[in-house]
């Protein structure tokens, strides 16, 4: 007879059957900004994201989830401010360029045109819609931080092809073929 699965074996078939599963469920695809220092002297950072959840509309909250060992989460625990950009199709570059390690991620942001948000002083990229969220709740969940964030702006360009991310890779949604 066979040895009985340790516990630590079982979690690692899930984390591996869990990784498979939610290749399937599609994403949009988000640039979240925050920042360290002080108004004088702010050193801005950036990370792609794709769990960004709408949570309530009174009082208008969002949640995204980020990794916990994160120097991005540190920056933004302590500005507690933020600005979500959701990517729009021309947006796969800088998906791709804030999925990088943190170096990177500050040096191309410091060469892209971006403006402070009002509200939060986070930068906005240039997308289709924008949030600006000040710290309303975290709860820690598992290996990441779930922050939990009221909107004190938000906007939206001109309609564009929406980007997703799906099955490991980006796709763009042409909303002339849907329905």
């Amino acid at each position: 007879m066979g040895e009985a699965p340790t516990a630590n074996q079982v979690a690692v078939a899930v984390q591996d059957d869990l990784r498979t599963v939610m290749r399937n469920f599609a994403t949009g695809v988000c640039v979240v900004t925050t920042f360290s220092g002080t108004a004088s002297l702010r050193t801005h950072n950036a990370l792609t994201i794709n769990s960004l959840t709408s949570v309530s509309l009174d009082p208008p909250l969002i949640s995204l989830s980020i990794r916990r060992e994160s120097t991005f989460l540190a920056d933004l625990m302590e500005s507690r401010v933020w600005a979500v950009s959701i990517l729009d199709a021309e947006g796969e570059d800088l998906a791709r360029i804030f999925a990088r390690p943190e170096q990177e991620r500050k040096k191309a942001l410091s060469s892209l045109p971006a403006k402070p948000g009002e509200r939060t002083g986070a930068l906005l990229l240039d997308s289709s819609a924008w949030l600006e969220c000040r710290y309303w709740n975290h709860l820690v969940a598992g290996d990441h931080l779930l922050i939990v964030g009221e909107i004190v702006g938000l906007g939206t360009n001109h309609a564009r092809v929406p980007l997703v991310f799906l099955q490991g890779a980006f796709h763009r949604i042409d909303l002339n073929r849907i329905g």
